[in-house]
């Protein structure tokens, strides 16, 4: 699309709003009135004044902006990224709620973890004061029944050394009787004497 000038111009002239931006600038006059309120001869003083070219471009410009639509256009991309910026807000806002969320949730877990870590030393101490207790009783009982044990053995072994002295002491004995026995009298009163001397001896040691 071209635009030229005397479009320009008749744009100007027929926007009110236009009027009335550049009226605001130049005192409350259009364009038009501008214009037309130039006397003759200072068309030409006018047309060499390079601020009224920069005034003249600077409202084309924004008549061709406006024609285009260009401030809605800006309007809505400006829209458009202020909105993009409170998705990211909110969606910043999310993560840093979704963070603070797993922070708590891990430092729980943490405190979990370590009152249970706590709490498997307690009961492992009480664990093993248990079984030392136990197993010093198990010892004291081992060290009893072996004591006790070796007692009767020793009693065993006494009586059995006390019974053998005897049974050789008797031996002795009666041989000691059979040999004075034999040698006093004749042998059929020997024979009742050293049997009536057996049984005697045998009577004492039991």
């Amino acid at each position: 699309m071209r635009v030229t000038t005397s479009d320009m111009l008749e744009f100007f002239v027929q926007d009110d709003d236009h009027n009335d931006t550049y009226g605001e600038l130049t005192g409350g006059q259009s364009v038009a009135e501008e214009i037309i309120d130039v006397p003759a001869d200072e068309y030409g003083s006018i047309l060499m004044d390079s601020n009224l070219w920069v005034l003249i471009g600077f409202l084309i410009v924004i008549g061709i902006m406006q024609w285009q639509k260009v401030p809605s256009m800006l309007g809505g991309m400006l829209k458009r990224r202020a909105t993009e910026i409170s998705d990211q807000l909110d969606e910043a806002r999310s993560l840093r709620e979704e963070a603070q969320k797993l922070l708590a949730d891990y430092q729980k877990r943490q405190r979990e973890a370590e009152d249970e870590a706590a709490s498997i030393i307690e009961q492992a101490k009480e664990d093993a004061k248990n079984m030392a207790k136990e197993a010093r009783a198990k010892l004291d009982e081992q060290l009893t029944r072996r004591k006790k044990a070796a007692t009767d053995r020793i009693a065993r072994a006494e009586a059995q050394a006390i019974n053998e002295m005897r049974a050789k002491t008797a031996d002795l004995a009666i041989a000691a009787a059979r040999e004075i026995i034999a040698s006093r009298v004749d042998e059929r009163a020997q024979t009742a004497l050293i049997d009536k001397s057996i049984a005697d001896v045998r009577g004492r040691l039991n």
